[in-house]
């Protein structure tokens, strides 16, 4: 495995990437894919004046065995030593913090029923992919597959950071977004960062479609299995204030299902007051929004403000495994099982949410992150 240093520059509609060195003489790399929020990754390499000039902000960052994420350079760190030697520490996160460079500006409102695929897009078209200043160089919509991004929901939301939101609508779909390089012409040098939507694919024990994928000390593929529930941050009943002042400002309860009660009832306030009940419409008209739609926009915020019981699962797996390969027959984002014989644990289908690639003097190691 290879690394692969770009310099990226504007060209218009699209981006020029200039290959400018390829390493494989580094001390430890750590990639860190991850499914609901953009992945990082870190490089630590002896410091020389070679490797300063090749290792620079805003530079990108890939691999010669991974053409899925890019990252790119933000922080480069020297550390001098005369007894144990000079060394850098690159840091930096993949392609979708360029979206973390723009807010919602001016308000996104959607108070009809919109497939979150058409919600999402809409937002990076409006607040990355206009002319003028506020340009993304080369992005462009990419493919969408998965049906969570067909799911529908009214929306209203401004200012909040583009890429955050975007990661907030992911939790919320069981989806995941990506930003990746794609060559307009073969050898051309020049690439679109192509913006795709996607979801992971169920291969736990509870389905049929696909082959199990089991990760157990029973079938040596498990080396370290670490599990947590944690109920002190649950909420699962949201009242939601919107527009006006007083006993006549709007507002709505919201929860799934059966409404909780009890002491199975955790409520949670939401002030939505930035919801507003006017828009405009397409011929720039200022309309007001029905209170059936508007209380919809309300449950939508509720939504995002419903928080289950936390169950996480840390393990570190085999990687040299030779029944299940990373990125050949299971990818971050997938739902498997995972369980512990020995304390009788088991989660059916849980979904690998991270997995943190390291590569040092031991050899490569592999780090996954599991949520229910």
């Amino acid at each position: 495995m290879q690394l692969e240093i770009y310099e990226l520059q504007a060209n218009g509609a699209t981006v020029q990437i200039i290959l400018e060195a390829i390493c494989d003489s580094f001390c430890s790399l750590l990639w860190d894919v991850e499914y609901y929020q953009c992945g990082q990754f870190e490089i630590y390499i002896a410091a020389n004046v070679q490797n300063l000039s090749i290792f620079q902000r805003g530079r990108i960052v890939g691999r010669d065995d991974d053409r899925q994420h890019y990252g790119i350079i933000e922080t480069v760190s020297l550390e001098t030593d005369a007894e144990n030697g000079d060394y850098l520490t690159i840091t930096g996160r993949f392609l979708m913090s360029l979206l973390s460079r723009r807010i919602i500006y001016p308000a996104l409102s959607f108070s009809t029923m919109t497939t979150y695929r058409d919600i999402v897009q809409t937002a990076v078209l409006q607040n990355g992919m206009q002319s003028g200043n506020r340009l993304l160089p080369g992005l462009q919509l990419g493919a969408v597959s998965g049906s969570c991004w067909e799911q529908t929901a009214r929306l209203q939301v401004s200012y909040d950071n583009l890429m955050d939101w975007i990661y907030k609508i992911c939790e919320i779909t069981g989806g995941t977004a990506n930003i990746r390089l794609v060559e307009t012409a073969g050898n051309s040098g020049f690439y679109t960062m192509q913006l795709e939507l996607s979801d992971g694919t169920d291969r736990s024990i509870l389905q049929e479609n696909n082959p199990h994928m089991v990760f157990s000390d029973g079938y040596n593929n498990l080396l370290r299995f670490d599990y947590a529930v944690n109920a002190a941050v649950q909420t699962n009943a949201a009242y939601v204030f919107g527009a006006g002042e007083g006993a006549d400002r709007k507002h709505t309860l919201y929860y799934n299902g059966t409404e909780p009660s009890q002491l199975h009832r955790y409520e949670v306030y939401v002030d939505a007051k930035d919801i507003a009940q006017e828009t405009q419409n397409e011929a720039g008209e200022t309309i007001l929004i029905p209170d059936a739609d508007y209380f919809g926009l309300l449950e939508e915020r509720g939504t995002e403000n419903l928080v289950p019981v936390s169950e996480a699962c840390e393990s570190t797996i085999a990687t040299d495994s030779l029944q299940y390969q990373y990125n050949k027959d299971y990818f971050v984002g997938d739902y498997m099982t995972v369980e512990h014989t020995c304390f009788g644990l088991q989660q059916p289908k849980i979904q690998l949410v991270g997995m943190i690639e390291s590569f040092d003097q031991n050899g490569r190691g592999l780090t996954p992150t599991f949520k229910v």
